[in-house]
């Protein structure tokens, strides 16, 4: 229920603010359109374009995300967020917030990529949207403990994609393989293997977020 309560706290902060929402948005458009721009008339490949896709979420990502603990302490509230709730129950509210605009943003790109990119064909999209589902959540997981860390530091701008880049790069080149096999049309048991480092990389990343989440905090 506390957790709950701050997700509902962010969320009311941000449609007042809409700092998150606005900055992902422009980014999103920004860079849609200068990959227009820059293929003009030509012809590009499927596999191309599903690699474009999840290149423009990974720096969403690093655009929009970063925020989650950052406006916390710029505000001032993170003493209170010490003496009303528990670490995990903090983090829980951040991932929760997190995950809502992961998917939100996602949804948004992938809907644009859809209409404007022809070549963009997905022919099994059972296994697209399982890449897509648990992509989200890992992107989701990696950029709130990733924002609980930089929080702390005074170069935040420029620490949080350092960091992100190693941690979210295995998940990124999953994606990007079960990506290229929805479009081949691949069958989901084919891709199981796949499908299975997926579902590591989140449990293996939320166990370590739950588990680290504490020390991070309370320096």
């Amino acid at each position: 229920m506390k957790a709950y309560s701050l997700f509902k706290k962010d969320w009311q902060s941000e449609l007042r603010t809409r700092y998150a929402i606005n900055a992902l948005a422009m980014f999103i458009l920004v860079t849609i359109s200068v990959i227009m721009f820059s293929i003009g008339s030509e012809k590009i490949s499927e596999y191309l374009t599903g690699g474009l896709l999840w290149v423009v979420i990974f720096f969403s990502a690093m655009s929009g995300l970063s925020r989650a603990f950052v406006s916390e302490e710029e505000r001032g509230t993170t003493m209170t967020l010490h003496l009303i709730a528990a670490p995990s129950t903090i983090f829980s509210g951040k991932l929760i917030f997190n995950l809502l605009l992961v998917f939100l943003m996602n949804f948004v790109i992938t809907f644009l990529f859809s209409i404007l990119f022809n070549s963009f064909i997905i022919k099994n999209f059972t296994l697209f949207a399982i890449a897509f589902l648990f992509g989200n959540i890992g992107i989701a997981i990696s950029s709130t403990i990733i924002a609980a860390i930089i929080s702390k530091a005074s170069s935040k701008g420029t620490l949080y994609p350092v960091l992100s880049f190693p941690i979210l790069l295995p998940l990124i080149l999953t994606l990007l393989e079960l990506t290229k096999f929805a479009m081949d049309g691949n069958s989901v048991s084919s891709s199981f293997v796949e499908i299975a480092v997926l579902v590591c990389y989140d449990v293996i990343m939320l166990t370590a977020s739950y588990l680290l989440f504490d020390f991070i905090w309370e320096e």
